[in-house]
């Protein structure tokens, strides 16, 4: 879950009294980055059960009752209560229920050298043979990087772990909590203006706030080839060789799948420039519209599409909006082959070269940003398939011209006049 959603008032205060109620003889090992906040969770536990312990059923011992430690009352036998700091030696005690929130302190003990080896080796060697055989185990977390403590118990036991994620904004259609694809987690808190400061870091988005986690410079896509630059200095449209490619989706109502159509245009420097991003979840006829609108604008020379979508029945539809809008230029479909790594190679050639350039207020930036540094893990991939058939095209592509100066007209003289000019003058 995102930062600041309460994770922590229900997994580590609420969920710890309601499991020992169901049995006064299980016992909780909770752990946090710090024995502080452990100690903080410990104490607000202990006092949720003292208060509400005719509800409960249960009881905290009035003998054994410190913040980081306290047990039951009933006897020798009665189920404990372990509070411990990621990193810390824990010993004498076994638990039935293992309870980890926010195992690190933050970016920056996420990111250095050994951080994230020093969690997983305490994970390892002091916290799991503090559990009894068969316990149960909860890790709360904010993903932070694909190998965090979630990311690597994951990819060395996934058949055994149940992964509840809820992101700030919903992606899915079958959302853990039932929301449509765009809904806020929590609207009340999270407003549009956090969402969207959110999103403009694009790793910190993935990771923290929608629990996608990617290597932040990327991996196909490195994030320094990516040159977003003030609107003033796009180049002029004279001195550009515009293309064009789609990404189709070509069911005939709105799915989870993305149309994307990109505009890309070379420079005379071969610098490819991104001029425009059209990307909507929509039925065919409106992303139809959509290719006319783009076309009739930025008068591509040629157009990239996949010919496997062409043959889905979009084709003929396609053809006759053309006609009918005189949206006109040259459709090239290019065959589903290999991998979508394999397709983008032409693209991603061109842009590891010369960068990819585009406008730094331009409206689909984040979106764009994100998916590429979180390609191929990431959720969509509309807008690298898009871009990859705009590289197919570009092998055979006519780079950007320079528009020619103008030479100075000569000034009045024989040739005006009529008269032959050369190595001798002949007079009339």
């Amino acid at each position: 879950m995102p930062p600041g959603s309460a994770k922590s008032t229900y997994g580590s205060v609420l969920f710890p009294p309601w499991f020992m109620a169901h049995d006064a003889g299980l016992s909780v090992l909770a752990a946090s980055h710090s024995e502080e906040l452990a100690d903080r969770w410990g104490r607000r536990c202990r006092n949720l059960i003292e208060e509400h312990s005719a509800v409960l059923g249960i009881d905290v011992s009035q003998t054994n009752r410190a913040a980081g430690r306290w047990q039951l009352a009933g006897g020798q036998f009665q189920g404990e209560y372990m509070a411990a700091g990621v990193g810390s030696a824990i010993a004498g005690f076994r638990g039935d229920l293992g309870l980890i929130d926010d195992p690190v302190r933050g970016r920056e003990e996420v990111l250095q050298e050994g951080g994230r080896e020093r969690v997983w080796q305490w994970y390892l060697w002091d916290y799991i043979p503090r559990l009894k055989p068969n316990a149960r185990q909860v890790i709360i977390m904010t993903r932070w990087a694909v190998d965090d403590l979630a990311g690597r118990i994951l990819e060395a036991e996934r058949d055994e772990w149940r992964v509840l994620s809820l992101p700030m904004v919903a992606e899915e259609r079958d959302d853990p909590l039932g929301r449509e694809i765009g809904d806020r987690l929590w609207p009340e808190w999270f407003t549009e203006a956090m969402v969207r400061q959110a999103m403009e870091d694009p790793a910190k988005w993935l990771s923290l706030y929608q629990q996608r986690p990617t290597d932040e410079q990327g991996t196909f896509w490195k994030r320094h080839w990516f040159n977003p630059v003030p609107r003033d200095r796009l180049p002029p449209m004279n001195t550009l060789r515009v293309y064009g490619g789609s990404d189709y989706a070509v069911k005939a109502q709105a799915t989870n799948d993305y149309t994307c159509h990109a505009v890309v245009a070379l420079d005379p420097s071969d610098r490819p420039w991104l001029l425009d991003l059209w990307r909507q979840r929509t039925t065919s006829d409106v992303w139809v519209g959509a290719w006319c609108d783009l076309v009739k604008l930025w008068r591509p020379l040629t157009w990239a599409e996949e010919h496997g979508q062409i043959e889905a029945g979009v084709g003929p539809w396609l053809e006759r909006e053309s006609l009918q809008r005189k949206a006109f230029t040259e459709r090239i479909q290019y065959p589903t082959r290999g991998d979508k790594g394999v397709r983008a190679q032409s693209m991603r050639g061109i842009v590891a070269t010369h960068g990819l350039w585009y406008a730094a207020d331009a409206p689909w930036r984040q979106e764009l940003e994100a998916e590429l540094v979180a390609f191929p893990s990431g959720r969509h991939d509309d807008q690298h398939d898009a871009l990859g058939l705009v590289g197919q095209l570009l092998d055979n592509a006519i780079r950007g011209q320079a528009p020619k100066e103008e030479k100075p007209k000569p000034k009045a003289g024989y040739r005006q006049m009529g008269l032959r000019t050369g190595p001798s003058i002949h007079t009339l």
